[in-house]
């Protein structure tokens, strides 16, 4: 990282078109100070395979987007259109987003001040920058979510807004492609980043808001098969990485087992026998609170997915 920063936002997507265009249009619009150590910036979207008219969209509006590049893979996740992304931006500084996140106009400048702060900080650029990430579920303005305690990340390296020099990533090697279902491919890479000796510095004045939509009952079958995906991808993390840290991450521990269990009555509290009670929920006006209630039995498919991929021996 030298003086000047050329940026380079790195953009995964997968049928999310009108969250994609708020979100594009948000970058688009970002404000840089006159003494900002930003060069410039570009947009490095990769469509991974979407079926819903993105890239359609894209060539007919490209005009209103003069910092996008855009690349398609067919679909293969986005640990793969991460690294595709990451190979072809031509920054020396990526900053990575999720593609339902929309971010204020001082988002990039905020990510340069930290980055130039923390350099002189710690006389090194062995370090990354990591964002404040607000979730929300107003589609019309994302923006106007205030921050909640249920936002609070305690993650290392999560790559729905930081910051970091494109070397590091390429001498880390890049994201792991063998995480091919859903979770843990940014958070493996950030082990092998904290093993390099790079630190995080947050940075929270670099605000996105995540939009999903408000939780409802018809989302669980989906949020149940999310869990049990990302169980089995937390064995292949364990299996790279065999520490105590990773078995806690991931919950593959006799606490986090005793925990669950015992909170969901053994299984007993499940999508079922709690449908009527988070169906009340929701009709009160408090979807955010039937998801919270609803992670009881979602956190015990979970505990229940790591320990039957670990006996199935998963990635061996």
């Amino acid at each position: 990282m030298g003086e000047n920063v050329f940026f380079s936002v790195v953009i995964p997507t997968y049928n999310r078109l009108p969250i994609l265009e708020k979100c594009l249009r948000a970058l688009e619009m970002q404000e840089l100070s006159a003494s900002t150590i930003i060069q410039d910036y570009e947009i490095v979207l990769v469509d991974d395979g979407s079926t819903d008219g993105t890239l359609e969209w894209l060539a007919a509006h490209k005009q209103e987007f003069p910092h996008v590049r855009c690349f398609e893979q067919d679909h293969a996740g986005p640990a793969a259109a991460r690294n595709l992304g990451v190979e072809q931006a031509l920054g020396d500084t990526i900053i990575f987003i999720d593609s339902d996140l929309v971010v204020l106009k001082n988002f990039l400048q905020a990510h340069a001040d930290a980055l130039l702060q923390g350099k002189e900080k710690l006389g090194s650029d062995r370090f990354f920058t990591y964002g404040a990430v607000i979730n929300t579920s107003n589609f019309e303005n994302p923006t106007a979510e205030p921050y909640k305690i249920t936002d609070f990340s305690a993650a290392f390296f999560a790559t729905g807004n930081v910051a970091i020099p494109k070397y590091w990533l390429e001498k880390a090697g890049l994201f792991d492609i063998g995480f091919q279902l859903y979770g843990w491919e940014d958070l493996e890479l950030g082990v092998r980043l904290k093993n390099l000796g790079l630190k995080l510095i947050k940075c929270p004045e670099a605000v996105g808001y995540h939009w999903h939509p408000a939780f409802n009952l018809e989302q669980i079958p989906n949020l149940i098969e999310k869990e049990i995906q990302r169980g089995r991808m937390g064995v292949l993390f364990y299996q790279k990485h065999p520490t105590w840290e990773v078995r806690m991450m991931i919950q593959m521990t006799w606490l986090h087992r005793l925990l669950w269990g015992i909170l969901s009555l053994n299984g007993l509290l499940n999508e079922r026998t709690m449908a009527p009670f988070l169906r009340w929920l929701i009709k009160l006006g408090k979807p955010q609170l039937a998801l919270e209630v609803a992670r009881i039995f979602l956190n015990w498919y979970n505990v229940k997915g790591v320990y039957e991929a670990y006996a199935q021996g998963i990635g061996e």
